[in-house]
């Protein structure tokens, strides 16, 4: 009897993994890439020799379409990998099949589309920095910290114990550092809504007013701070549907689990499970793919 080798099974995998991807290339009608992992520096540079591969490949149109999943990372590294995809693309779809939390939310926020579907989930904008000693911690909990102590202090109900954690706990330094990566990820975000999620915004859906590039700006400010919000939703890990998002964000997603949908869903949902079966096999964090390239992260 003939017996499967690891190697050849993986090959098997691979294979398939591309005809899956061939498939929502197809639905969307635009190249497809898949991102499942963090967005830590190096990413970036790997993100670019990608792009730039597909981009070679014979059939390059201007559309690409990401599968995104990520617990987040480094703002730097979101905002090097934008400018990079759209030096040559001109419209971005992104496709949310499990989360893109954090610096994942930015990202997406990048696109001219996004779809969810009802288990699909964003985050709140908490970018991390990454410490001397390598860590990497979430900016706005040392910010909503810090921010807390003064309110007390002038208030005139600091402990002693809470004045002795701001004379030693907190580096100055570090604070600055931690409020120039929020108001990064607030300016990158407004930008790329007003350039790109709302490019094809020209009426308001109710009122039928006409959108003006005031109103693009001033949603989009509206949106972000929203998302920046510590108090509001709690935690980093805070998912946030795509129901919430349009009720309460008032951000348009695109429901993938709409019956117009039905064909992209299906080809995403088949790509996904196997991607993310493969990238446990494999004992990786993650993998970038496109019908011409897979590196394991």
């Amino acid at each position: 009897m003939a017996t499967t080798t690891p190697a050849c099974a993986n090959e098997f995998i691979e294979d398939e993994l591309q005809r899956r991807l061939a498939k929502v290339e197809e639905g969307f009608g635009a190249q497809a890439l898949g991102f499942t992992g963090p967005l830590v520096f190096g990413v970036d540079d790997l993100m670019r020799s990608v792009v730039e591969g597909l981009v070679r490949r014979e059939g390059y149109k201007r559309r690409l379409v990401i599968v995104l999943t990520t617990a987040g990372g480094y703002i730097e590294v979101v905002q090097r990998i934008v400018e990079t995809i759209r030096h040559h693309y001109d419209h971005v779809t992104f496709v949310v099949p499990n989360y893109a939390y954090s610096a994942g939310t930015v990202f997406a926020m990048s696109g001219n589309d996004i779809y969810m579907d009802y288990y699909s989930r964003l985050g709140p904008i908490d970018p991390q920095i990454q410490k001397e000693s390598g860590a990497a911690v979430p900016a706005l909990g040392y910010l909503a910290k810090w921010e807390a102590l003064l309110q007390k202090a002038k208030d005139g109900t600091l402990t002693m114990v809470e004045a002795q954690l701001m004379i030693q706990g907190f580096d100055q330094g570090e604070l600055y550092l931690y409020e120039q990566a929020r108001e990064l990820s607030v300016a990158m975000l407004k930008d790329w809504l007003v350039k790109y999620k709302f490019a094809e915004w020209h009426e308001t859906e109710h009122a039928r007013r006409k959108v003006t590039s005031k109103l693009r700006t001033s949603r989009a400010e509206a949106i972000a701070r929203i998302l920046n919000d510590t108090e509001r939703w709690h935690s980093h890990g805070h998912g946030i549907s795509r129901e919430v998002l349009e009720r309460d964000v008032q951000l348009r997603i695109e429901d993938l689990d709409a019956d117009s949908n039905a064909l992209h869903a299906s080809a995403v949902k088949a790509y996904y499970s196997l991607a993310d079966d493969f990238i446990t096999k494999m004992g990786k964090q993650g993998m970038i793919h496109t019908t011409g390239a897979l590196m394991f992260l």
